[in-house]
């Protein structure tokens, strides 16, 4: 008998054909800007759907939290691109810091009709912006979800040095003429090098998504400015200055190796918050939308489940 040799085995499919489905894109303009959004329906409506905001990390856009999304097919999922990322235009105005995101988050809601049985989700920078939002507006969202919460002030502690290295980056990129310095910003070494150091996963093809992910889309920014301005935020600011004005549940889910939201952080975040549970996810470190969406989702359904609209 002839034996047929299949060939190479086909690559993970890491997005269900499913997700494409349940997927809608929309637009909207706040304050004379262009924000691009897209909505994930669920696949069947039940006493349990919510719908949760999700807010995304720096340099990403909504792609970055796509596998979480997918992993919660019962659930109403919007993901915004924020002002000055993916396809959203940057503030023409205002700067971009975590108070004028928070407005965007209030505007956006508005416009969207959402109201206060909905769940706030932060991913990293996006942590701050929405714990920063919900201190400042009580009562808007209900729960509140942070991903790799940024719990402690990154110009402090053993990555401090780090930081202002990257601050001086950012600010030598902005100071420089438009086409180096988006050519510094957008070098293709630098990117490959961050992606190395925050993926965990010894998966290759799965590490090969994530650097082609970050390739891709963290990239897509609106401008120097903006851009910088924005950075300036991320490392200003943390979840922890606002952690007593929380005063509604919150859901921690961290990763055990995480190097820019450290374990010892999120357990002193914890002991700050009035009403909050930390989930720490085994073996990975900053991207667990990348690495770990499934117990990622299993946590936010089960905290949503304790905490019903």
């Amino acid at each position: 008998m002839d034996t047929v040799n299949p060939g190479p085995s086909p690559a993970p499919a890491y997005l269900s054909a499913e997700l494409s489905g349940r997927t809608s894109a929309g637009t909207v303009t706040l304050d004379g800007g262009r924000v691009a959004f897209w909505t994930y329906e669920p696949l069947e409506e039940t006493p349990e759907t919510r719908t949760i905001l999700v807010i995304h990390g720096f340099r990403g856009d909504h792609h970055g939290l796509l596998r979480v999304a997918d992993q919660l097919p019962d659930m109403r999922i919007i993901m915004p691109d924020l002002p000055g990322f993916g396809s959203s235009d940057a503030f023409a105005r205002d700067e971009h810091s975590v108070e004028r995101y928070g407005q965007f988050i209030s505007d956006f809601m508005a416009a969207q009709g959402l109201g206060p049985d909905t769940v706030l989700l932060g991913h990293s920078f996006g942590s701050i912006v929405a714990a920063h939002f919900v201190a400042a507006h009580p009562g808007t969202v209900r729960p509140l979800i942070l991903i790799n919460p940024i719990a402690a002030p990154a110009l402090e502690g053993p990555k401090g040095v780090m930081t202002r290295l990257a601050v001086l980056y950012y600010r030598l990129a902005a100071k420089l003429p438009r086409k180096p310095g988006l050519a510094l910003l957008r070098n293709r070494l630098i990117v490959r090098v961050m992606s190395e150091t925050m993926a965990k996963t010894r998966d290759k093809e799965l590490r090969a998504f994530i650097h082609g992910q970050h390739h891709a889309y963290f990239s897509s920014f609106a401008d120097r400015d903006s851009l910088l301005e924005s950075f300036t935020a991320s490392v200003s600011n943390h979840v922890a200055q606002v952690a007593g004005q929380l005063d509604l549940p919150v859901l921690l889910v961290a990763g055990e190796r995480d190097e820019i939201a450290t374990l010892p952080s999120q357990h002193r975040l914890l002991a700050l918050l009035p009403d909050a549970e930390l989930k720490v996810i085994p073996g990975v470190g900053h991207l667990i939308h990348y690495e770990t969406p499934e117990p990622a989702a299993r946590y936010i359904r089960s905290f949503l489940k304790d905490h019903p609209a």
